[in-house]
């Protein structure tokens, strides 16, 4: 099969012939329609979080059932499903605590002392996020993909998969906003722009949405958001304030930058909390002061929108077929698997909402 490949971080990705092993117990081999293009993927190609080489980057992705192992049971060939980066278990303390967005059980790889799942001529290449899905094929844990209604367009759908999922997740499981609070969104790329819209449908009161980018800002306006204002505004804390006369109830930073978890605290009302989604570098803090506490702020992390895959994913794609969550939107390009670094290239510029590479 056909493979973007990273060999060195800082280095353009290269489109290799790549040889996936078949099925074994628990593993399901998915043929690849669609794969969405997330600044995740970027860190590790341009080298800000560590990962074993080669490898093939992509966790964001769509596509079919072609062949099951034995003992599958939550798919069969011929599903349409969309892939996970947080596989789960299914019996460790997060995942039997409904916290399977935080399970990191080794059951759902490969053995050590068994073949690997993807090589290349005789080197193995390492699977990233259990999923590497720039590529024509993935092989994955039965617990890393979910299936779909098959009416959804699948190169929507990959969306789901990280984007939405973090998004919309950080809305409806990690902050459970309730209708009529209020709510910032700092940073409107594709996670960005879930969460504004899935506040829309949670119903919450104002919606302000801050992006450097005026075209980002327009298309946040037209997923829900109230009010939009510059990111690099001086005084953009200071009018999300003015607007919601004292502070927002929820802020959810989409971006990974110090500074902007900085504006997601500085924006919030007494006893508001600030979720970051972003990932940050490495050796970034992020805090609140003294007064901070003292008027009963709350900063946390929202990882993959702290998901429950099988349960969340039916209900977004539900949210999209009822004209709920608008999907198309959020896609700014599509694009064949070698335009991969083009779609990095874009990521880099800061200008990109969501790129998707559709497989023919």
């Amino acid at each position: 099969m056909k493979a973007a490949i990273l060999f060195e971080a800082g280095t353009p990705l290269s489109i290799e012939d790549v040889s996936i092993s078949k099925p074994q117990a628990r593993e399901v081999l998915i043929r690849t329609h669609a794969v969405g293009v997330c600044r995740s993927d970027l860190h590790f190609v341009d080298g800000a979080y560590p990962h074993p080489m080669p490898t093939i980057p992509g966790h964001e992705a769509a596509g079919i059932v072609e062949q099951v192992g034995d003992e599958v049971t939550s798919v069969k060939v011929g599903d349409h499903v969309v892939t996970c980066l947080s596989a789960f278990c299914g019996h460790c303390e997060f995942c039997v605590t409904g916290r399977l967005f935080l399970c990191i059980d080794a059951s759902v790889k490969r053995a050590k002392k068994a073949p690997p799942r993807l090589m290349l001529g005789d080197r193995p290449v390492a699977q990233m996020l259990n999923l590497s899905a720039y590529a024509e094929q993935m092989l994955v844990h039965e617990h890393a993909c979910v299936a779909i209604d098959r009416d959804m367009p699948l190169d929507r759908a990959c969306l789901l998969g990280c984007a939405v999922t973090t998004g919309a997740g950080a809305v409806f499981n990690t902050t459970d906003v309730t209708p009529g609070e209020t709510v910032c969104v700092v940073g409107c790329g594709g996670i960005g722009l879930a969460a504004v819209n899935a506040a829309r449908i949670a119903g919450a009161g104002k919606i302000i949405a801050l992006d450097p980018v005026a075209e980002k800002r327009s298309l946040a306006g037209k997923l829900g958001a109230t009010h939009t204002i510059d990111a690099l505004s001086e005084t953009a804390a200071e009018e999300v304030i003015a607007i919601t006369k004292g502070g927002v109830h929820h802020a959810i930073e989409a971006v990974g930058r110090p500074q902007s978890a900085a504006t997601a605290v500085k924006v919030l009302r007494r006893g508001g909390t600030a979720t970051i989604l972003g990932m940050m570098p490495l050796a970034e803090k992020v805090g609140l002061s003294a007064l901070d506490l003292l008027s009963g702020k709350r900063l946390q992390g929202g990882f993959m929108g702290s998901n429950r895959f099988p349960v969340d994913l039916p209900r977004l794609v539900d949210f999209y077929q009822r004209g709920l969550l608008d999907l198309d939107s959020i896609i700014g390009e599509r694009m064949p698997l070698d335009r991969i670094n083009h779609a990095f290239d874009e990521l880099r510029k800061g200008d990109a909402t969501r790129s998707v590479v559709v497989f023919a």
